[in-house]
């Protein structure tokens, strides 16, 4: 099967959002040119999408915004849109309860359309180019985000970016997972190599602790069901980015389908996704997702860095490549 490019949508102001088709190595993706958005992704023998996704394009300008996108230049939350950077301070759009910054203000990369950069049958790199000043952010950032099937289920997501101003950078791949289609993922059994979380005030803005996992409703380090907790939290997986590497799995008993995530960066963010509308959002294949209806697994930096000295470093410095990897290796099991 050869690479696809169809006509998706239109955007209000006329613009044409493209669909692109790859496949390789057991799966195949749909990927918009609307914020790098895995539209849909199917594993062979499995007769049911593994993430959550709109066939249509209105709802990702409206309630199903992040569903499948790469979300920045600084992945997750800013406290009071506000940060301060070689001694002056920057200001990006309180989009998060009309107070804080998330995934890079009101229009972040999940919300911009990328260029398709080069295309081949089990790979599609994306380009977009953030303006000086674009959200509030400084510096003038090359970003491209490459989306590659290989191996045996293997959907690999390489992230780079380069700035000509020190500026924060950090992305995420927003998808949300779903391994069995059915309505809610609080049976999944999940695991996660990470010794400590930060915990969060109302807002969900970390409060600065680094706090152990032991004991908490945080503990995952041993698979045990993902339940009913309200997870909109990080996992902190290291100090700094490292060589790719495991730290996270995800599996359903229903369907057998087993999904491991390896990533070079320091953080996890996991969200259950309790904060889906129970009134419910248009799917695929006339599904209607609910509370609990996927699960986010976002490898990232940790949210609120840039103003917490002893957090891992997002700053991305002129002359240097922010390189960001991240792997989800899909299985099936014989129940």
């Amino acid at each position: 099967m050869t690479a696809q490019i169809q006509a998706f949508g239109t955007l209000p102001d006329g613009t044409t959002v493209d669909r692109v088709c790859i496949s390789g190595g057991g799966l195949t993706a749909h990927i918009l040119t609307y914020g790098a958005t895995i539209q849909d992704l199917r594993l062979d023998g499995v007769n049911h999408p593994l993430v959550l996704g709109s066939p249509v394009l209105e709802p990702y300008l409206g309630p199903m915004t992040y569903f499948g996108a790469i979300v920045g230049r600084f992945a997750n939350r800013i406290a009071n849109g506000c940060f301060e950077l070689e001694g002056q301070t920057f200001h990006v759009p309180t989009n998060w309860l009309g107070r804080h910054a998330l995934h890079g203000g009101i229009v972040g990369t999940g919300q911009k359309i990328w260029t398709i950069g080069a295309l081949a049958e089990d790979s599609l790199r994306l380009d977009l180019v953030l303006p000086d000043g674009d959200m509030g952010f400084p510096g003038e950032m090359h970003v491209n985000a490459c989306f590659t099937l290989s191996g045996d289920g293997d959907l690999t997501i390489e992230i780079k970016a380069q700035t000509d101003t020190p500026s924060p950078c950090s992305f995420a791949h927003h998808g949300y997972f779903n391994l069995d289609g059915s309505a809610d993922v609080t049976k999944y059994l999940l695991q996660i190599n990470s010794e400590t979380y930060l915990p969060v005030d109302n807002d969900l803005i970390p409060t600065g602790e680094i706090a152990k996992v032991e004991g908490t409703q945080f503990d995952f380090r041993t698979a045990r069901e993902l339940g009913t907790n309200g997870i909109d939290h990080n996992f902190c997986l290291s100090s700094e980015q490292l060589p790719l590497r495991p730290i996270a799995e995800l599996s359903s008993t229903k369907s057998g389908v087993t999904m491991g995530v390896e990533t070079t960066e320091p953080g996890l963010q996991i969200y259950d996704g309790s904060y889906i509308p129970k009134s419910g959002l248009p799917g695929l294949e006339e599904r209607r997702y609910g509370p609990f209806g996927g699960i986010a697994m976002e490898t990232q930096g940790w949210p609120d860095a840039p103003n917490h000295v002893d957090f891992p470093s997002a700053i991305l410095h002129p002359g240097d490549t922010y390189t960001h990897q991240t792997r989800y290796r899909f299985r099936q099991e014989p129940n």
